[in-house]
């Protein structure tokens, strides 16, 4: 099932996500139904809070894209991500054009550290320690801003954020059009 993304100023987005256990009702079909959600979006990664949810849970997919037929494979990696916590941080950081399913239409450069460290929890409840590089680190450190009540916009110069106020108010206010279905902020 397709769950409608909750957008920039939504206030699950800026709350700490809680851990949660193995007797997390449903958890199965949480995790297909974020991954059924995300693919339909066109995006690589979806934490809890962005499907209104504050728990520590997030996935991760990639699908290799043709550009001649303007669609997406079979997903080769997956990853579904539970109480994750960062270890530590590599030394190397480098600048990537993020964007986000709830803050739509915005792209921006993001500085972040290219390898971290981290723990957690699949969805088997298996424990992983591991190094992470490349895409799923960048996407992981995305993913975890959301779990702890950030948006990859905290991360831009208040001179970058006063240029994209106006937009991120309209993103606030449901003045978008997103080939995806998004939940009415609350008033």
């Amino acid at each position: 099932m397709i769950l409608p993304i909750v957008g920039y100023g939504h206030p699950t987005l800026r709350k700490t996500a809680s851990p949660i256990t193995q007797d997390y009702p449903d958890l199965k079909e949480l995790v297909a139904n974020m991954f059924e959600t995300m693919y339909n979006a066109d995006g690589v990664g979806l934490a809890a809070p962005q499907v209104d949810l504050p728990i520590r849970l997030f996935v991760v997919g990639f699908r290799p894209y043709d550009e001649k037929t303007n669609t997406y494979g079979d997903p080769t990696e997956e990853y579904t991500v539970i109480n994750p916590e960062i270890v530590s941080f590599g030394e190397q950081k480098d600048w990537f054009n993020e964007g986000c399913l709830s803050v739509p239409d915005i792209h921006e450069d993001v500085l972040r550290p290219t390898t971290l460290r981290m723990r957690w929890q699949d969805e088997n409840w298996q424990q992983h320690d591991e190094e992470i590089t490349g895409l799923f680190a960048r996407v992981a450190q995305h993913e975890i801003d959301h779990l702890d009540g950030k948006v990859f916009t905290d991360r831009l110069s208040s001179l970058r954020r006063t240029m994209l106020k106006r937009r991120l108010n309209d993103i606030q206010l449901g003045r978008i059009q997103t080939k995806y279905r998004m939940k009415p902020n609350k008033r």
